[in-house]
C-alpha cells in the first residue's frame, strides 16, 4: 500500500511538472521572435561583459565579433515582434508590460540609444579592454532603462 502511494505522488508530481512546463510554452511566434532576439542581445552582452568585469580573458576578436551581432540585431525590423495584444496582460509567456504599447515613443527612443551604444561598443570593443569597458556602461545602461520600464519582473 505505502509503495502505490508513493508511486502515485511520484505520477501527480511528475504529471504536474510537465504542466507547468507546458504551460510555459510561448505559443505565440511574435512573442517568441522577440524573446530570440533578447536571448541574442543577451548571449553576446554576456561575452562582452564577462570580458568588462575580468570573468573572461579579454579577446580582441571574440569582442569585435560580439559588437558586431550586436548592431546588426539592433537593426533588425522588429516591427511584427510586437503586435497590441502580446504584453504580459494578455499572455503569460511574456513579461513584457502593457505600457509599452501605450509609450511606443519612448520605447523608439530607447531603441534608438541601443543601436547608438551598440556602435559606439562595435568601435571600442576590438581595440583593447579598456576599450570595451569604457563603452560597457552605455550600453547596458541602454537595455536597462528600457527592461526598468517596460519588462515586468521575473517571478
Amino acid at each position: 500500500m505505502q509503495k502505490r502511494t508513493i508511486l502515485a505522488t511520484l505520477g501527480l508530481s511528475a504529471a504536474i511538472c510537465v504542466g507547468v512546463a507546458t504551460a510555459h510554452e510561448i505559443s505565440n511566434p511574435a512573442i517568441k521572435a522577440r524573446t530570440s532576439l533578447m536571448q541574442l542581445y543577451a548571449s553576446n552582452l554576456g561575452q562582452l561583459g564577462a570580458m568588462a568585469k575580468g570573468a573572461a580573458e579579454y579577446d580582441a576578436q571574440a569582442a569585435s565579433s560580439a559588437a558586431d551581432n550586436l548592431v546588426l540585431l539592433t537593426q533588425l525590423d522588429q516591427s511584427t515582434f510586437w503586435p497590441a495584444g502580446s504584453d504580459s496582460d494578455a499572455d503569460f509567456s511574456t513579461r513584457a508590460l502593457p505600457e509599452l504599447w501605450q509609450n511606443f515613443p519612448d520605447v523608439m527612443t530607447k531603441s534608438k540609444a541601443l543601436a547608438d551604444a551598440a556602435i559606439v561598443m562595435k568601435n571600442a570593443a576590438g581595440t583593447d579592454l579598456a576599450a570595451l569597458q569604457g563603452a560597457m556602461g552605455a550600453l547596458g545602461g541602454a537595455c536597462s532603462s528600457c527592461h526598468k520600464a517596460y519588462r515586468a519582473r521575473e517571478q
